[in-house]
């Protein structure tokens, strides 16, 4: 029968992993105590890095309904559970993995999907969801403001081109 400490900390791993949008798995080895507070405040608010056990961490992956990260769970390992943006969590453990060697970036999960080490450096490279609504936002007020300048082009158009013919008109009136 399992120690009630170990079903303790396997519930609490599982309700992280249901909770969070994300989470990334990293070695550490080689990282001093100091650098991996860094580490946690450079990830932000919206997310918590944790040393884990990797059988207590697999059986609570596998609780929540993930899987696909058994392969991962060897060697010393730490999760980056993330409840807010990814974005800007992958792009703090990238940053900090470049200052920092001796972090590895194993692998993770994201909305239940499984990400290799490659596609969370390519999150990382994304910019904020804030900057990309920004943009789909000024595009949005570009494109009524090119259609306002066409709904306005035409009546403009039709008067000047009436005001010619008019004009044409009195000219041919005039010489007759």
């Amino acid at each position: 029968m399992a120690r009630p400490d170990k079903a303790a900390a396997v519930a609490e791993l599982a309700d992280q992993f249901r909770s969070s949008n994300a989470a990334v798995l990293t070695e550490y080895r080689g990282l001093t105590v100091a650098q991996l507070k860094t580490l946690r405040r450079s990830l932000g608010e919206d997310a918590q890095y944790a040393v884990v056990k990797n059988t207590l961490t697999k059986i609570a992956a596998n609780e929540a309904g993930i899987s696909t990260l058994d392969d991962l769970f060897n060697g010393p390992t730490a999760v980056a559970f993330i409840t807010g943006d990814p974005v800007t969590s992958a792009k703090g453990l990238r940053d900090f993995a470049k200052d920092n060697p001796n972090l590895v970036i194993k692998g993770g999960v994201l909305d239940g999907k499984a990400l290799s080490a490659d596609e969370i450096k390519k999150l990382a490279d994304l910019e904020s969801r804030e900057v990309l609504l920004s943009k789909l936002a000024g595009a949005f007020k570009g494109k009524q403001s090119q259609a306002a300048s066409l709904f306005q082009a035409l009546p403009s158009k039709f008067v000047r081109t009436a005001e010619a013919l008019r004009v044409k008109l009195d000219e041919q009136g005039g010489a007759e």
